[in-house]
């Protein structure tokens, strides 16, 4: 075994003879990472087109102001609900797990997670849970928003219940596969590969993980006292037994729910700090800053939950929220400039995964702008339940989480199938995403600013043109998608193979085949020279054609014009 000074590892390729996966096995218990993280994705991603069917709607009927065009109130209200569910918990969540699964033992030299049978477990516990979650529309769906509030969600119909069971499992879901990656992580680094050595989507990884340890389980309290709230007669939460109190479950469900936001974008930051260098053709700058930022979000996550209270809150406990939910802009700050200074004068490649990453960074600052004009108590009386709240909302997991859930599979399709995505339909997939998501979002800051109230079927007249905007833009958005998912059969069924190393990554999942064999390496890999820390300019100098050759161990050498090339895309 021999790794070369670009730190790329120069194994055997005899893996290619090894036995491949086969298509049944993707239907059916694996113990595979990489199968169950092929189970994960496809899984989020029709769950993803169900709930992208909802917003749709949701945006039809928003079309016009008056009320009941095309669903009455109670479908509307359950309209939204199973639209926010499906996406945060079925989609975005599960979805981080299916590049996690797939891609983090690789990109550490390990042969599979610590835990392949609780692995498979996990994934297996979010079918069942989706089915539970839809079966409430054959009895009345849930109705009370994905924030579940009383009294309305403990007087909802029976679809509420269901929603509670699903809930219960997804967040098992979470907190098995969380423990998994932190054993991994921690535990089945290859030799040489300290945690200084680490990919940057390992650290996001793992600063996810244990968010989901630590948080998790408030959400199944909660939903637990809810629970019995519905079938047991029991009164947390209302006060008609004497002793209820709305806030309580305020306070339970927050204290999860602000530091899920940073679950559902930190593995996309992740995502985005692998892209950004591969496609920049520079080591990413700050490489620790990144790292340890991952860890002062989650941090400071468990410090804010109650600036989604403000108006509910004691005032004397505003200004202490307030203050942490600005600091927690800092670490995110840190990583916007290291970002920036990764592609600063950076021998960029504008291919679709470094497209929607550079969309990500853009529609993610304007969410984090809003964000922190959010924090500001004033301001967040003022918009409190309007819709500028849901414009920051998606700019945040929308302009941040599924920008960078693309980029991430632009990036490792060719590894994951063997094959390339046109890189033309590529880019015509992120212009009409780009278009059509800022047409739809965006307005919306307007009309919470003027007053509108969010989760509601019909407006004022005055509100009639940018909703109508907004919903033209949700379209264009729709059939964005149509575009991916064609992309990607064709590339599937007639795609140009993709040979093991098509971007000239540096990373170790990029030195074996593609797709991998079952056990992804012969040997054990020993990555001898750091990807991401010092010393690697030299690295980044040669695949960027600016130094003629470089100098393998035992003394070969390759010219640069081998790897600095285009990548390839068509």
């Amino acid at each position: 075994m021999a790794t070369n000074a670009v730190g790329v590892y120069e194994g055997t390729h005899e893996h290619a003879a090894e036995e491949r996966t086969t298509w049944w096995e993707y239907l059916t218990w694996s113990t595979d990472h990489k199968v169950i993280g092929i189970q994960y994705g496809v899984t989020a991603f029709l769950f993803f087109l169900f709930g992208g069917t909802l917003a749709l709607l949701i945006r039809t009927e928003l079309y016009n102001p008056a009320a009941g065009d095309f669903f009455e109130g109670a479908t509307y209200n359950s309209l939204f609900t199973m639209h926010a569910t499906v996406m945060i918990f079925l989609f975005i969540i599960p979805m981080g797990g299916a590049f996690a699964n797939y891609i983090i033992p690789l990109q550490i030299g390990a042969a599979d997670m610590a835990f392949p049978w609780l692995n498979a477990f996990a994934f297996w516990l979010i079918p069942p849970a989706g089915f539970i979650l839809l079966l409430g529309y054959a009895v009345g769906p849930a109705e009370a928003g994905w924030t579940a509030y009383p009294p309305l969600s403990a007087i909802s119909p029976d679809g509420q219940t269901l929603w509670i069971v699903a809930v219960h499992l997804l967040g098992l879901s979470s907190i098995l596969g969380a423990v998994n990656f932190v054993v991994t992580i921690v535990n089945l680094r290859a030799p040489g590969m300290g945690y200084w050595q680490m990919p940057l989507l390992c650290w996001a990884i793992l600063a996810t993980a244990l968010l989901q340890i630590l948080a998790t389980p408030f959400l199944a309290g909660g939903i637990t006292m809810l629970l019995f709230e519905r079938i047991a007669g029991t009164s947390f939460f209302q006060s008609g037994g004497g002793e209820g109190d709305v806030l309580l479950w305020q306070n339970v469900f927050w204290f999860y729910s602000h530091p899920a936001v940073y679950i559902m974008v930190l593995p996309a930051m992740g995502i985005l700090s692998e892209v950004l260098s591969v496609f920049s053709r520079k080591p990413i700058f700050g490489y620790r800053a990144i790292a340890m930022s991952s860890f002062g979000i989650a941090f400071f996550g468990f410090l804010v939950w109650a600036h989604h209270m403000f108006s509910s809150l004691n005032p004397t406990l505003r200004i202490p929220f307030m203050v942490t939910s600005m600091i927690i802009a800092v670490p995110t700050g840190i990583k916007i400039f290291s970002w920036l200074g990764t592609i600063w004068a950076g021998k960029i490649r504008l291919q679709p995964a470094m497209l929607f990453g550079l969309g990500f960074l853009s529609m993610f600052v304007i969410g984090g702008i809003s964000g922190v004009m959010l924090a500001s108590v004033p301001v967040d009386v003022h918009m409190h339940d309007t819709y500028f709240v849901v414009a920051h909302l998606h700019f945040v997991l929308f302009g941040g989480s599924v920008f960078g859930i693309y980029a991430g599979l632009y990036f490792w399709w060719p590894k994951v199938t063997g094959r390339m995505m046109s890189a033309f339909w590529g880019r015509v997939h992120f212009a009409f995403t780009y278009v059509g998501f800022f047409l739809t979002f965006f307005p919306m800051h307007f009309l919470g600013a003027s007053g509108m109230p969010r989760r509601v079927g019909w407006y004022a007249e005055e509100f009639t043109d940018l909703n109508r905007l907004a919903t033209i833009g949700s379209m264009i958005l729709g059939f964005s998608t149509l575009i991916f998912i064609v992309n990607a059969a064709y590339s599937l069924l007639l795609g140009r193979k993709a040979g093991n190393n098509p971007w000239q990554s540096l990373t170790l999942e990029w030195t074996v085949t593609s797709p991998p064999p079952k056990h992804n390496f012969l040997e054990q890999p020993i990555p001898a020279v750091d990807p991401y820390g010092y010393g690697t300019e030299e690295a980044y100098a040669y695949l960027r054609g600016e130094r003629p050759q470089i100098t393998l161990e035992g003394g070969a050498h390759r010219h640069a014009d081998s790897l600095a090339d285009e990548p390839a895309g068509d």
